[in-house]
């Protein structure tokens, strides 16, 4: 591609940004993100609520022709650009940066929430020990713990939870201490230590769940195949939309992770790697929650359907109950929280850098400076939010629009940009091949332009119908209107806002690095190929 004059890219571009030191790490960092609260609380119901064990045929196939593409996408996008997501969609094209910066709005709603319910895991972690919740764990949660008002009478309230304030605290502290130590020393040794501890833990609480009594009926109730299921469109929707929610595509994460990766690197390999352990592990979160609601069934002589939930309610109402009647339930619910507190720090860290990248790329300033500008403000919005008395309400409401309509629709509109509008697909394709096996053409860009974004519509489609119908959670419309519509509006609005503040000085755009193209590709450069991401965190990054 051609490049604009003085444009010329800044001397030690990556030394500046930061990178992963290896690939290794980059696969732990990638599995970290799409491995998260989303796998453990959610694929086991939406499984048994949508055929069973026959789910796992539009799962498979929505994993092959939807999830692993876009992720190559994503990948594709930060790895060819060498930039925050704003960045990478304005080298593609200048008048897409928009796409970025919504990504990065998207992103900096999420963490205000998500580290809501890490804080509330860290604080079950402790509870398991004595199981604190007693004979009630769904009033103890609502009522002890969170202090949960009526929001239909009552309104906001700004009334101080203290037994929520104080572990919120802990996660943002820990949290700033990670993305101020950088790519490297931070989100990657994170990510190496978390994740081989996230699987060992879980793959115990398993082994437990599994020795419990009545285990073998809640795996019946899990994998018992519901052929007829298939024939329901809403069940392929259900399979489209949870591959696409747990690979932590298509809202910037994966295209900033891929920027810090080294040049000459296979990135679908990688690809595929990271998208069957995030299936794999959700496979074995299925197995384990579902052999604990059997045990749970069992206890209460009903059967598994009368206590399977999904979300919130799995992980605070019904794995403590699970907790109270098991042998060794302090253990189990020490394993089970404290996976939970793991799986959401690697996660959150990975939507916060999305921010801090976009912030760094966009101004000319150090990753000290870049991650209190984000994260300190982030910290108190959140604080603010969720640590009081209607925490629990803004943060359903939150999280119910800003995944259906704020990553869902980002998704689609940057697929179909990407692939008729930029008409990108043909050179990202390449890239992708350079280094990368197998290596992808026109079946990735088939799916890239058609099928994927025409599933995702499937699914916003159903989505919006169901919240037509009937108002989500049966909230008072201020709320929904105020904290859910209004926001999903304002997402793409501050990105184009955002898009038209100017660029550090030297920021090259409108194409490739000349000293980042791949060899035989028109954007490479004279003379022989170089390297030059740094593989040590260096003191321009920590600054």
């Amino acid at each position: 591609m051609s490049t604009s004059a003085g444009q010329v890219p800044r001397q030690g571009e990556e030394q500046r940004r930061g990178g992963f030191s290896s690939r290794r790490v980059f696969i732990l960092a990638a599995i970290g993100s799409a491995v998260g609260l989303g796998n453990i609380w959610r694929f086991p119901y939406v499984a048994y609520e949508n055929g069973g064990g026959a789910f796992l045929v539009p799962y498979l196939v929505a994993l092959l022709t939807a999830g692993i593409p876009f992720l190559l996408l994503d990948y594709a996008l930060g790895h060819r650009h060498r930039g925050s997501a704003p960045l990478s969609f304005a080298r593609l094209r200048r008048g897409t940066e928009a796409l970025g910066w919504w990504q990065v709005a998207i992103c900096a709603v999420i963490a205000v929430y998500y580290a809501a319910v890490i804080a509330w895991a860290l604080r079950y972690t402790f509870f398991s020990v004595d199981q604190a919740w007693g004979a009630d764990p769904e009033g103890f949660f609502a009522g002890d713990f969170l202090q949960v008002n009526d929001v239909a009478a009552e309104g906001l309230t700004t009334d101080v939870v203290a037994g929520v304030l104080w572990p919120l605290a802990v996660v943002w502290v820990a949290i700033l201490l990670i993305m101020v130590m950088g790519v490297q020393r931070g989100i990657g040794a994170t990510s190496v230590v978390f994740i081989p501890v996230l699987v060992a833990a879980f793959a115990v609480l398993v082994v437990q769940a599994l020795l419990l009594p009545g285990a073998g009926a809640g795996l019946d109730a899990l994998f018992s195949p519901d052929w007829g299921a298939l024939d329901d469109a809403s069940v392929w929707g259900a399979a489209f939309g949870q591959i696409f929610f747990s690979l932590s595509v298509g809202f910037g994460v994966m295209i900033t992770y891929a920027s810090y990766v080294r040049r000459r690197e296979d990135m679908v390999g990688s690809g595929l790697v990271v998208g069957f352990a995030n299936s794999g592990f959700e496979l074995l979160a299925g197995i384990g929650v579902f052999a604990a609601l059997g045990f749970l069934a069992q206890a209460s002589g009903g059967a598994v359907g009368d206590v399977a939930a999904g979300g919130i309610g799995l992980a605070f109402i019904a794995f403590p109950a699970i907790i109270s009647e098991a042998p060794a339930g302090a253990f189990i619910g020490v394993l089970f929280f404290g996976s939970l507190v793991f799986a959401g720090i690697t996660s959150l860290v990975s939507v916060l850098e999305v921010v801090i990248s976009a912030v760094r790329d966009k101004v000319d300033t150090g990753r000290r400076t870049a991650t209190l500008v984000v994260v300190v403000p982030a910290a108190l919005v959140s604080l603010a939010l969720f640590s009081t008395t209607s925490g629990l309400h803004v943060l359903d409401v939150l999280d119910h629009f800003a995944n259906q309509y704020g990553i869902l629709l980002i998704a689609v509109v940057s697929m179909l940009v990407v692939a008729w509008v930029v008409r990108a697909l043909p050179a990202l394709a390449e890239h992708l091949s350079v280094d990368g096996r197998p290596r992808v053409g026109t079946a990735w860009r088939l799916l890239i332009a058609v099928v994927a974004p025409a599933a995702l519509t499937l699914v916003l489609v159903l989505s919006l119908l169901d919240d037509l119908r009937k108002p989500y959670g049966e909230y008072p419309d201020w709320l929904l209107n105020g904290f859910g519509w209004a926001m999903v509006v304002a997402l793409p609005v501050v990105g184009l806002l955002l898009a038209r503040l100017p660029w550090r000085s030297g920021t090259h755009l409108d194409g490739v690095p000349p000293e980042h193209a791949a060899p035989g590709t028109a954007a490479a450069p004279t003379g022989p190929a170089t390297t030059t991401t740094t593989t040590t965190t260096t003191t321009e990054e920590q600054r």
